[in-house]
Order: structure tokens, then sequence, then C-alpha cells
């Protein structure tokens, strides 16, 4: 599904990523792990188009779409729920839910796709007519997810859906994203919480100072006592 091979991106004469590979196989949850600065959420946005490569390829199911911009990405069927969440907060819950199949291909799904993310979240389907604002950040979560399977994607990018929540809004957070993956699709989960992503994961990258240290199945991962240490926050 996702192939990167040596992907280089700069801020100027800053290097955020230099020579990172990794590959996402169609239907599997890669994830991510490192620690602040890492250069995590940079790569995530470059795979989305958000930022420019400076060097390396980025592939999507054989395609090269290293120079496209973020539209033709999203034609592709790659949505990203970006840090933050980033919702139209002065926007009701269903309009936010609404800009996710703005795309061609999936307008036509609106009624279909709001019945499939409402089953998917009931609090969500009570507070449609919510300023999306004005909800918990579990919700506002809850709708930066449902947003991005509005668009029926492929791929999902998923930038560190656990920031800020509570420990209890984290597990059923988590929760969701394996739901998701277990209806096929490919997930690349980008998350500083090593041991919920551990759990989810078939495949883990280590990131830092915008290299890749390491990478592997989780149980690799977990073996490698100076792994563990340095980036699972396990002794």
């Amino acid at each position: 599904m996702l192939k990167i091979e040596r992907l280089s991106v700069s801020y100027g004469d800053a290097q955020a990523l230099a020579d990172v590979s990794l590959t996402v196989a169609d239907g599997e949850l890669a994830a991510v792990l490192g620690p602040n600065g890492a250069g995590k959420t940079t790569l995530v946005n470059s795979i989305a188009g958000l930022l420019p490569a400076c060097a390396g390829t980025i592939e999507l199911a054989g395609e090269d779409v290293t120079r496209l911009p973020p539209r033709d990405l999203a034609e592709r069927g790659v949505a990203l729920i970006p840090e933050g969440r980033r919702l139209f907060n002065g926007m009701t819950v269903e309009e936010n839910l609404e800009i996710g199949c703005y795309r061609k291909s999936v307008r036509s799904q609106r009624v279909a796709g709001l019945a499939r993310v409402y089953d998917m979240f009931p609090i969500l389907a009570q507070r449609r007519r919510q300023i999306a604002g004005t909800l918990s950040g579990g919700q506002q979560q809850m709708v930066a997810i449902a947003r991005a399977l509005m668009a029926c994607p492929r791929l999902l990018l998923i930038d560190e859906p656990s920031l800020g929540l509570a420990p209890i809004i984290v597990k059923q957070v988590f929760g969701i994203i394996a739901a998701i993956h277990a209806t096929g699709v490919s997930i690349l989960l980008i998350e500083q919480n090593a041991t919920r992503a551990l759990r989810v994961a078939q495949r883990v990258y280590v990131l830092d100072c915008g290299a890749m240290v390491a990478s592997g199945a989780p149980r690799e991962l977990e073996a490698r006592g100076e792994i563990k240490s340095a980036y699972l926050g396990q002794s």
C-alpha cells in the first residue's frame, strides 16, 4: 500500500528527516514511535503532501506520489487525522463530518457515510447539531476520526490520537482504531504512547532525531533491551 524510500525533509536549512524508509502493507497497521522532536509529524505530513520532500520517494499502491498535492492524494484514498484534531470549532459536528466527504468520488456516499460513522460513534449522532468546539476532548477526537472515515480511505494516517486525553478515553480511542483496522483499512499510526501502540500494531518503526533507528514486529522490538528502555518506556 505505502512504500517510502530514503525520504528526506527539511525546514529551510534544518533537516527534519534523513533517509527514512518504511512500508505499510495492504491492510496492515504500522506504528511509528519516538520522542518529541523525532520527526514523526513531519513524516506523516510529508506522506499527506503537506510538506515537500527534499529527496527520496513515496509510493502509494505502486504509484510514485512524492510530488502530488494533498488534494490528489485525497482522491487516491489517503486521509489524515492530524495532531490536535484540527476541527472547525465554530461549525456543528455534522458539518465537520460532511467536510470529510468532499472528494468527488465519495460525495454520493454522504448519507451512507453519516449512517456508518454515527453507528460507530453513537454520541456523535446525539450531538450532530452541537458546535464542535464545545465538545469534550475525547468527543472531538471522535469527530476527527469520523471525519476521516467519511472519505472512505484506503490509507489512514493518524497523528498522536492520544494527545491530551484521559487514560480511559485513550483506551476507547485505541479500541476504535483497532475496529477500523479490522475492516481492512491500512493505517499508519504516529504515537508516543508506546504501550497502546504496541498492542494494536503489526509492525513498528522507531524514529529519533529524524532517522529510523529500529523496526520490526512488536515482539521483536520488545525483546531488544536497548530499544525497550530508550523508546518503549519499558525497563
